[in-house]
């Protein structure tokens, strides 16, 4: 496991980083509830009509005055957006960056076969990726607790859920294009990240494009549709595939592709 625990060391300031942004950032946002809660009623009602707007963020189903629609609306999309940026582009640096950096020379000299190394890599985009969604999940939790607020712990527990099979999804998609590159890019993984996220709310504003919700997970994802109690496990069921056939093709491409020096 020497390849796990060296990725884990690498990465580890990076985690750090995001998590205790992302993390912060919900711990903040919840505490801001009690002084704006006087005002949430009117809020909740300007937002549910605000047309398209609150079509793409799912004001116009979520009770925006409720600790559950404040959640949904303002810690989702940060754990959502953060979460799925901390995945892509820390998947999208594993394979590639080993030749970019001119690593893979002194890597792949060592008894190990290809397959196990990249196994180990994607073991511990794993691990970091749960990681941070149990510690922001405390973040979250804990500050609606320690503010004295009541959730449905249950749609809670599940909308976390959702955007950890969310992040592991984007992880394996772009640990398999990691794959194929020469060297790391950041702007591909970012810009995969964002198209799939605004491609979520896009399906939002427009009942026609509900489709492509198998598309992106920022469908089964959302919180307005996890708290409504719609049925998302085909969805889910795609995306999770979709992970899957993404870290198996990084699996097998790395194990043989043509390593330049």
């Amino acid at each position: 496991m020497t390849v796990f625990k060296k990725e884990l060391r690498a990465g580890a300031a990076g985690f750090g980083v995001w998590t205790a942004v992302i993390g912060g950032l919900m711990a903040v946002c919840v505490g801001l509830y009690p002084s704006m809660e006087g005002s949430m009623g009117d809020m909740s009602a300007l937002f549910a009509d605000m047309g398209d707007f609150s079509a793409a963020f799912g004001l116009d189903k979520l009770q925006f005055g409720t600790i559950m629609g404040f959640y949904g609306t303002e810690c989702g999309n940060i754990l959502g957006l953060g979460g799925a940026f901390f995945a892509a582009l820390t998947a999208m640096g594993l394979l590639a960056g080993e030749e970019g950096g001119h690593t893979a020379e002194f890597l792949l000299t060592h008894p190990v076969s290809r397959v196990r190394v990249a196994a180990e890599k994607l073991a511990a985009l794993t691990v970091m990726i749960l990681a941070l969604n149990l510690i922001c999940l405390a973040c979250g939790t804990g500050s609606i607790l320690a503010i004295g607020e009541e959730a449905a712990w249950g749609d809670l527990m599940k909308y976390h859920a959702a955007l950890a099979l969310m992040q592991l999804e984007i992880g394996g998609i772009c640990f398999g294009l990691s794959s194929l590159l020469r060297r790391s890019s950041y702007g591909l993984a970012m810009g995969l990240a964002a198209g799939l996220y605004f491609l979520g709310i896009i399906i939002n504003m427009d009942a026609g494009l509900e489709p492509l919700g198998f598309v992106t997970p920022c469908y089964y994802a959302d919180a307005a549709r996890i708290f409504a109690g719609e049925d998302l496990t085909g969805p889910a069921a795609v995306g999770c595939a979709l992970g899957v056939l993404g870290a198996g093709f990084g699996l097998w491409r790395f194990g043989r592709k043509d390593i330049a020096a």
